[in-house]
């Protein structure tokens, strides 16, 4: 039976998380909807489509959910070539390709950026494909994510690498397992409480122990 690895892009792979909470700080406050940013950060991960309301309440979101969305885009694209891989990232994904699973990069992020952070990591040879915006309806923590990514790995034997609360949970509610680094700024107490199996300082150290992946599709069977 094949097996497959789903790695999450944003915040696991690239260095932008604080850059999205940034931007949807400033996108707040052009609405006229100021949040602190702290708690903006605190959301990051989870899709747009959800984080108006969880972050200002259901009147803005019904108000001005779809405004202060369009606004996010360009103030996160006017910082998007400040974006860098982690350290160790473009090895991961070197490893992984060279191994028996099935590689999967997964997020809800549009197709534009999604094609940016695929020729930051070099890696449109390296992977088995990925997802974008237009494989969901609803995102993280709703597992559409995840289910698109293993409609795409062709198998649900499969372990998810991410790096938030809202990877975990996701992960969780389509059945499978999550190994998170902290890259994400969510601590290693806030992942396990999720349910990660194990939790990494970074993408670098994962990869040096990838017989993990392996324990965790046992462990999970």
């Amino acid at each position: 039976m094949s097996t497959a690895v789903i790695c999450d892009i944003d915040g696991t792979l690239v260095d932008t998380n604080y850059h999205h909470a940034l931007a949807w700080y400033r996108a707040f406050r052009q609405h006229d909807a100021p949040v602190p940013i702290w708690r903006i950060h605190r959301a990051i991960g989870m899709g747009g489509d959800q984080l108006v309301a969880a972050l200002a309440g259901d009147e803005v979101e019904e108000r001005k959910g779809d405004e202060i969305r369009e606004a996010e885009k360009p103030l996160y694209m006017a910082m998007i070539e400040e974006v860098q891989p982690f350290a160790g990232a473009r090895e991961l994904l070197d490893r992984l390709s060279e191994g028996e699973h099935r590689l999967i990069l997964a997020s809800s992020a549009k197709q534009d950026e999604v094609d940016h952070y695929i020729d930051l990591l070099d890696a449109r040879e390296r992977v088995d494909g990925w997802t974008s915006s237009a494989d969901v309806e609803q995102t993280k923590p709703e597992p559409d994510l995840v289910e698109a990514a293993l409609s795409k790995a062709e198998t649900r034997e499969a372990v998810m690498i991410g790096d938030s609360v809202w990877d975990v949970e996701a992960a969780a509610r389509a059945g499978i397992a999550t190994l998170a680094v902290l890259s994400g700024g969510y601590a290693e107490a806030e992942l396990r409480g999720a349910g990660a199996s194990e939790v990494f300082e970074s993408v670098a150290d994962l990869q040096r122990d990838l017989e993990i992946i392996d324990r965790t599709l046992e462990g999970s069977n």
